[in-house]
């Protein structure tokens, strides 16, 4: 059988895990709106970020974000600086008080964050897989301290593949998420969180913002080692405007999240739209690699994640072949993290459903070929 064939006029399919793909109608409005914002004669990239222009454009962006979260009033919207990354550091340095901190450990980021709370407060892990990061350990045999200042797990496992389908509520301690990779793919309760962070380079936006939710009666408790600018409490007493936010990027996720707004599919609106699009993209994959005798995904099927599909090529040695044809084809950055091999294909919002339907077809015609 001919190998598909690309067109040479079309954008490529970027898979990559971060910064990743971005909607082409928010690339092509924010290109033409590059020199000029709503006849203002600047730039956004330009704007004092104590201006009016500017002003509207983070307080319109975190009405969108409680919109469609549905946030409650009493949790603060901010938009910060540092990745999620950085938040590891302060989500301890806002809300342990310096004392106790449980750690849910199912991946690569969920590890980091663990390692890095133990500099600023005592870390307890509450469950970890017992064998490889291929899983989520059951609720019911977590061990969670009573005391803890919170609960800590990541939604959904960049690296590993491995996502949460439940909330892990029930438990005493206030429940903190890294959502980085997996906020707004589909609803979620923020109310069962006292705090959400989220990287914005994987649904969000560019590089350069990262959004925190946190419940406001959480907030005033910093520890003395936490910068100004990172302290929550100052960071929404000044409208995420204590220092300057990164202006851009801030513009751009405001974007995003418009077109989230906008997005329907059948009778669906918004992100209930975007939860079913994503549902069908990654069942899509998961059904083509699971009826080959060439991939492999190891992953248990009920923690299997939506956003990011890791598979390996039952032969290595073919590994390179593959990400050359994928190449030719126009189906970039699937080759997986370094410290776990093989490919992996994220299927973040901004992926569309053509661009999994073409992933399938060339994974079953190189299949056929090798």
């Amino acid at each position: 059988m001919a190998r598909p064939m690309r067109d040479p006029m079309a954008r490529p399919y970027n898979f990559s895990a971060g910064p990743a793909t971005m909607p082409e109608e928010v690339l092509r409005q924010a290109a033409e709106e590059m020199l000029d914002w709503h006849g203002s004669g600047m730039s956004v990239m330009e704007m004092s970020h104590r201006s009016d222009a500017f002003g509207s454009i983070i307080t319109q962006a975190e009405a969108d974000v409680r919109e469609l979260l549905s946030v409650p009033d009493e949790y603060a919207v901010l938009f910060t600086q540092g990745g999620a990354l950085a938040q590891n550091a302060l989500v301890p340095l806002n809300l342990s008080r310096g004392a106790r901190a449980d750690y849910v450990v199912t991946g690569a980021w969920s590890r980091k964050s663990e390692r890095e709370a133990r500099k600023y407060c005592d870390v307890h892990i509450a469950a970890t897989p017992a064998q490889g990061f291929l899983e989520i350990p059951p609720p019911q045999g977590w061990s969670v301290r009573d005391d803890a200042a919170y609960l800590h797990y990541c939604g959904n496992e960049t690296i590993d593949g491995v996502e949460f389908d439940f909330v892990p509520t029930g438990f005493a301690p206030p429940l903190v998420a890294d959502m980085s990779s997996s906020i707004l793919s589909r609803p979620l309760d923020v109310a069962a969180h006292a705090c959400i962070y989220a990287g914005a380079q994987k649904n969000i936006g560019p590089a350069g913002v990262t959004l925190v939710i946190v419940r406001r009666d959480l907030l005033g408790h910093a520890l003395p080692s936490c910068p100004s600018a990172f302290d929550y409490a100052l960071l929404d007493a000044n409208g995420s405007m204590f220092n300057t936010p990164p202006t851009y990027a801030i513009y751009v996720a405001g974007l995003v999240l418009q077109w989230i707004r906008r997005q329907r599919d059948g009778e669906l609106l918004g992100l209930a739209a975007v939860a079913e699009r994503n549902r069908r993209k990654a069942a899509m994959l998961y059904a083509c690699i699971d009826a080959s005798s060439l991939y492999v995904n190891r992953v248990a099927p009920a923690a299997r994640s939506r956003m990011n599909v890791p598979f390996q090529l039952r032969d290595a040695a073919l590994d390179a072949a593959f990400l050359d044809g994928a190449r030719e084809l126009g189906l970039l950055q699937l080759k997986g993290h370094k410290s776990v091999g093989g490919m992996r294909a994220s299927l973040y919002n901004a992926m569309p459903e053509a661009g999994v339907q073409a992933l399938v077809d060339y994974l079953g015609d190189f299949e056929r070929r090798h």
